[in-house]
């Protein structure tokens, strides 16, 4: 994982416009949504050879109607269910897509939502006939219920995703994740997380292998995930604050064996004054090889002096100047070379050193 404070070298922005379309008598509202978002892979977010633009959301919603027992109703395209590990920049879970749905129904003590999405909307095509012979497209149902108190201030999510499809060679798949949220924790929270996925349910093959949305539909029963992971922030005073990461996941397969990937980090910050933050973050990975080989190792360790909005954790915009220290054993070298958005700049070195001026903002 890139331990994003420090070492993200891309562009990305996201825009987008709410409007209410039609507020009946009765208290029905349909509303519309539509949003933008654009992203280069380098620095320059205007740069016209490497920019991608894309419309992210298009979708209705259809309110306050007392069938729904205080669900909400919704057709389009969408973000759906996606919460973060912030420091990381990985979102755990991902429901994002195509499709339809009810939105946070009351049903006893927490609040059930059914969606059905489309993903990998496509057909396979035969060349001399240049008619239709297969499809990639999945099916996609997701189950969640969300806000099941458990104890004081804990409550329980739980995510599923069932996978189907028809075109030959093609593969279902799931997966099922449980989370346990616990608030006021020194100001903050915690979340963990269990998550397991079959096939395409891993999540693997699609953007960044998202649990959640459909993988690729090519892989069979024999490939699984299996991800726990502990997540807390902390703000136990207006000057400090706090974020800390625990995470491990086991990648299985018929094909590639299997790999472990472990994650740790903290990011602790301070605020000198109102406006002013000083910012630290470490982490360290390790990957095990599928076949016996020496695990790949990856520590980093950043130091971001900040302009801020505020003194909390959450306070945005951020401007920081940072400087990152990385370092890594040679099974690791290819890796990160190949992950490096700056290019191999490294070579055959197992350290390195970067510096420079990020912003990060939201309104």
């Amino acid at each position: 994982m890139r331990y994003r404070l420090g070492n993200e070298c891309d562009a990305y922005a996201e825009f987008g416009y709410t409007k209410e379309m039609v507020k009946d008598d009765d208290g029905a509202s349909f509303v519309g949504t539509l949003w933008v978002q654009e992203y280069a892979p380098n620095s320059d977010i205007s740069n016209g050879t490497v920019l991608q633009t894309s419309l992210s959301k298009a979708y209705i919603e259809a309110k306050n109607l007392d069938f729904l027992n205080g669900g909400v109703a919704w057709v389009g395209k969408r973000y759906y269910v996606r919460p973060d590990i912030h420091m990381l920049d990985l979102q755990y879970i991902n429901l994002n897509g195509v499709g339809a749905g009810i939105d946070k129904a009351n049903v006893g003590p927490g609040k059930f939502s059914y969606a059905v999405f489309k993903d990998h909307d496509g057909n396979v095509t035969d060349p001399a006939t240049g008619m239709t012979v297969s499809s990639t497209a999945a099916l996609r149902q997701n189950f969640v219920y969300e806000g099941l108190p458990v104890n004081t201030d804990g409550t329980i999510d739980i995510v599923t995703s069932v996978i189907t499809t028809k075109g030959s060679g093609t593969h279902g798949g799931w997966n099922a994740s449980l989370f346990h949220h616990q608030d006021k924790i020194l100001g903050g929270s915690n979340t963990v997380g269990f998550q397991y996925g079959v096939g395409p349910g891993t999540g693997v093959g699609n953007c960044c292998d998202r649990i959640g949305v459909a993988g690729s539909t090519a892989l069979g029963s024999d490939v699984t995930r299996l991800r726990i992971f502990d997540d807390l922030w902390i703000q136990p005073t207006k000057q400090f604050s706090l974020e800390f990461v625990a995470l491990m996941q086991r990648d299985k397969s018929d094909a590639k064996g299997s790999t472990t990937w472990t994650s740790l980090g903290v990011r602790p910050v301070y605020a000198i004054g109102r406006h002013f933050k000083i910012q630290g973050e470490l982490g360290t990975d390790k990957v095990t090889s599928p076949t016996g080989g020496p695990d790949m190792r990856l520590t980093k360790v950043t130091i971001a002096p900040t302009i801020a909005s505020g003194m909390g954790y959450w306070a945005r915009p951020e401007l920081r100047l940072f400087v990152t220290y990385g370092k890594w054993n040679n099974a690791a070298t290819a890796a990160v070379n190949a992950a490096n958005e700056a290019g191999a700049v490294y070579g055959n070195a197992t350290s390195g050193t970067s510096a420079g001026i990020q912003f990060e903002a939201w309104f």
